[in-house]
């Protein structure tokens, strides 16, 4: 399956339009509609209907391989890139909004004490992206956070050959208003607030679907949704009683207008990884021995 093919196929099924794909992809529409009978008769299938334009069901399951089959090749591009081409003196890093921890900035700026002309660039990502940026090289590394038992590993998305290692593990805590009547509570079990009011802030806090799959409940629905990364405005919400939410019990302590209850069961600690390829070379490959380093 010629990977040309495939992605002239998924652009025309996301544009909905071979002519608006031919402007994204910059080919002309005849190019495009050649491309897609190659692709449908290599696999002797219908993949797309033309008026409208739409997947069949063929190219709708077409589509589930394509997306994880067109990024391997993305990373297998980015990683024998990075064999071949000269040490950076600019790192990229991409961070989740919860993992930029004191580990991290810890041993960055030991790094740059020894390395005075790195230049370094910081980008605030959506969990789900960081592990799709390292693996094609648009992030040197990335720093992701999560909710786990103690000690193990996050789940992270299968983009390719990357390493995982852990920077931290902090208890968790619920986020409550200060007036809240549970905000006085010494700990509090994450089954007994099934049926309270949640803000759910997938960018932010620990998301409502982790919290539903971890205790086993269908509970846990949203008064309100904050898709935001920005901790200090998902912090106003709770202080406002718009809804609880579970976070990291350093990154809440002591801030004004909401009280940080730590959570006792079940078990799970928010943990932070460092995410990078094996492949790295010069500074960033640096910065990845660092993280190793600070684990043992």
């Amino acid at each position: 399956m010629d990977p040309h093919l495939l992605r002239t196929f998924v652009t025309v099924a996301r544009c909905g339009s071979f002519s608006e794909a031919a402007r994204a992809l910059g080919y002309t529409q005849s190019a495009v509609s050649q491309h897609i009978a190659a692709l449908e008769n290599d696999l002797g299938a219908i993949l797309l209907l033309r008026r409208p334009v739409a997947p069949t069901d063929v190219g709708i399951r077409l589509l589930e391989h394509a997306g994880p089959l067109l990024l391997r090749l993305d990373a297998a591009r980015a990683d024998i890139a990075r064999l071949t081409a000269a040490p950076a003196a600019h790192i990229v890093i991409g961070a989740s909004p919860l993992a930029l921890n004191p580990q991290f900035t810890r041993t960055l700026a030991d790094l740059r004490q020894t390395q005075p002309r790195l230049r370094v660039t910081v980008r605030v990502l959506g969990r789900e992206a960081i592990p799709r940026e390292v693996a094609t090289a648009t992030l040197d590394l990335g720093l992701i956070d999560g909710m786990t038992a103690p000690s193990d590993p996050l789940h992270l998305a299968d983009v390719g050959p990357l390493t995982a290692t852990a920077i931290a593990e902090q208890p968790l805590a619920v986020a409550l208003p200060a007036q809240h009547p549970l905000s006085r509570r010494a700990n509090l079990r994450l089954a007994d607030l099934a049926d309270a009011r949640w803000i759910d802030a997938p960018g932010t806090a620990i998301s409502l679907a982790q919290l539903r799959t971890a205790s086993g409940s269908d509970g846990y629905r949203a008064s309100l949704r904050y898709e935001g990364t920005d901790l200090r405005g998902l912090i106003a919400l709770i202080a406002a009683e718009h809804g609880l939410a579970l976070l990291p019990q350093p990154s809440i302590d002591g801030l004004p207008g909401i009280n940080a209850v730590p959570l006792s069961a079940p078990r799970l600690v928010h943990r932070t990884e460092a995410l990078y390829s094996s492949t790295l070379d010069g500074p960033p490959a640096l910065l990845a021995a660092a993280f190793t380093a600070t684990t043992k």
